[in-house]
């Protein structure tokens, strides 16, 4: 993992929030699977760490929460980005001795496991190739959905067990349901991200500073589905980390300027995307 992406003077993604139905299902689910530390625990509520100090990921079970919505918007995948190939490889080897459903895919930029979490939340696991291999063709990076290579990736191993998430785990990246791309794309522009690539019509990636991406978005769902009602399991918000006060506050101004409601919520700034996707504006 290359840190530069994920330090200023770049925008990144530093906190996911969910909401789940049974939170002691998922919080077994996320500390004997995914690998996370609690940081914070209460009834309905628990904040999860990879290092024991900095949150990455909140779930909360709301009171009369609902199963999954289908055919929405919101949450597609959150990315967990791993320091390296050998904690993908040990990540890999965990999953298979607990029988977990996976997808994998090789980017080209990137080589990644997918899963769910027991309501249906997606998530990614992946660890990055180095920039310096990625292929740049008219300002976009080339990625691909190409077949791993999952035995060249348990090849890393030489004896070494898996032990939870690794200190340097970030949050790689979100990838959200839409209900279309134009007016989404200029929405996070006018956050600070550009396009790195697109995929035909139906989905584009974001990013600062020349990450293959920080955000995801599609309109896999279809064209104009309607958000998921604030009972339903899935994304509650996500947080994006400016590098200043300054940088943030410029930003506030443009997304008020398309006409975007940025409230004020224990001094954080928060709007919502086109498609209702809740955003917190933190430094």
């Amino acid at each position: 993992m290359e840190q530069q992406f994920f330090e200023e003077p770049n925008t990144f993604v530093g906190h996911v929030e969910l909401k789940v139905q049974q939170l002691e299902r998922s919080i077994k689910f996320y500390k004997d699977i995914i690998g996370f530390q609690i940081l914070e625990q209460s009834k309905t509520r628990a904040v999860l760490s990879a290092d024991g100090k900095t949150s990455l990921l909140t779930i909360e079970q709301p009171e009369d929460v609902k199963s999954r919505e289908a055919n929405t918007s919101g949450l597609y995948h959150f990315a967990i980005l791993l320091p390296n190939r050998l904690e993908l490889a040990k990540v890999l080897k965990h999953f298979t001795k607990h029988n977990q459903k996976l997808g994998a895919s090789d980017h080209l930029v990137s080589e990644a496991l997918y899963l769910n979490d027991p309501d249906g939340n997606g998530i990614e696991v992946y660890s990055d190739r180095p920039s310096s291999t990625w292929n740049w063709q008219n300002n976009e990076v080339v990625m691909t959905v190409d077949p791993l290579d999952a035995q060249d990736i348990l090849g890393e191993l030489e004896g070494e067990s898996w032990e939870g998430l690794p200190v340097g785990t970030v949050m790689g990246h979100i990838h959200l349901h839409v209900s279309e791309l134009q007016e989404t794309e200029e929405f996070y522009n006018k956050l600070g991200f550009d396009v790195i690539s697109r995929l035909g019509q139906q989905a584009l990636f974001m990013s600062t500073g020349n990450y293959h991406h920080h955000i995801g978005l599609n309109t896999w769902t279809g064209v104009g589905a309607p958000a998921s009602s604030e009972k339903s399991v899935g994304l509650t918000s996500f947080s994006l980390v400016f590098p200043s006060e300054k940088a943030r506050g410029r930003v506030v101004e443009q997304v008020q300027g398309l006409g975007y409601e940025v409230l004020k919520e224990h001094g954080i700034f928060v709007t919502k995307d086109p498609s209702g996707n809740s955003v917190k504006l933190s430094v």
